[in-house]
């Protein structure tokens, strides 16, 4: 599903400055390094998150709070450009302003789940953008219910990772669904989202993840089992 930037006057000032500052700070022989141990997913600057999110905080520094069509437009602005700390400016920003998305935002947060995938980005996304609109409109679990099912093993991931910030909120049947439904998946990153999520939820119901844990220890990898049981 295509997704269009919207306008937004916002947009248009945030990006300027920080392309600016951003590239006045780049580092070349850290961003050498990024790249490499980050599997060569994308360009970087070289900018590391302390440095990255000074940065941020002097470039967003008396702005106003945006709408939705502003958040959309940062982020897929963000996600155009090559570097990878441009992503993760978004990701940041995204997070700090979920709660004034809609859940017509969903399709923005596919898109960019979706486009040049890593978990640096995915994980972000799922806990703390997806998480927080399936948080504020329950409506959109039947979406989940979809993404869990996508042969794109991103979206499945977000899918198993939504609820990594909901605690006593977690729909655990959804959860232990979703971790049978996978299980039998043959990536490491599926396998290892579903013990992440199982893992998280145990700090909630110990008792109910060991339970299920237990019950389905034939079908989850034993990566899944030993994440999941970490702390237990």
């Amino acid at each position: 599903m295509s997704v269009t930037v919207p306008r937004s006057d916002l947009a248009d000032a945030v990006l300027d400055r920080l392309v600016e500052s951003y590239s006045a700070a780049a580092d070349r022989p850290q961003a050498a390094r990024m790249r490499a141990y980050m599997k060569d997913i994308a360009p970087f600057l070289g900018l590391t998150s302390p440095v990255r999110r000074e940065l941020a905080r002097a470039v967003l520094a008396g702005t106003p709070r945006p709408d939705e069509a502003d958040c959309a437009a940062i982020a897929l602005r963000c996600w155009a450009l090559p570097e990878r700390e441009y992503a993760y400016f978004a990701a940041d920003y995204l997070r700090s302003h979920v709660k004034r998305c809609s859940s017509a935002f969903l399709p923005v947060a596919r898109h960019l789940v979706t486009t040049r995938s890593w978990w640096d980005t995915v994980d972000l996304l799922a806990a703390h953008v997806v998480g927080g609109l399936v948080a504020a409109d329950p409506g959109l679990r039947a979406a989940m219910d979809e993404w869990i099912e996508d042969e794109d093993l991103w979206v499945a991931r977000t899918a198993l990772l939504h609820q990594l910030r909901h605690k006593s909120a977690t729909d655990a049947e959804r959860l232990f669904a979703y971790c049978v439904r996978q299980s039998g998946h043959p990536d490491f990153f599926i396998r290892k989202a579903i013990g992440w999520s199982l893992r998280e939820y145990a700090k909630t119901d110990p008792e109910a993840v060991r339970a299920f844990v237990e019950r389905q220890r034939g079908r989850l990898s034993p990566l899944s089992v030993r994440e999941a049981l970490k702390n237990l």
